[in-house]
């Protein structure tokens, strides 16, 4: 994905916001809007903000996971199916 082809000023924005938002969603590619010259905000359609946003959620629990392994705070599988197998069984009865 090219940002540099989907740069616009806020007065285009301004002049064409209905126009723009459509060409977003259908594209699902992000514009960038500047303002004096200088690059303030990205636009995006709504799923791609959504899906980015379970992107970096999934990446942070990846992280943590790693930040557990890292600090040894880990048990076997094996432990652990044991574990909820006895669960299981109780909760049956």
């Amino acid at each position: 994905m090219r940002l540099s082809t989907q740069v616009r000023p806020i007065s285009y924005l301004k002049a064409n916001a209905a126009e723009v938002l459509t060409d977003i969603a259908d594209s699902r590619q992000p514009m960038v809007i500047t303002q004096n010259g200088e690059a303030k905000a990205v636009l995006q359609d709504v799923a791609s903000f959504e899906r980015a946003q379970e992107t970096l959620a999934l990446l942070k629990l990846l992280a943590l996971g790693q930040q557990d392994v890292d600090a040894g705070r880990t048990k076997p599988a094996r432990v652990v199916a044991e574990r909820l197998r006895a669960k299981a069984n109780r909760s049956d009865d």
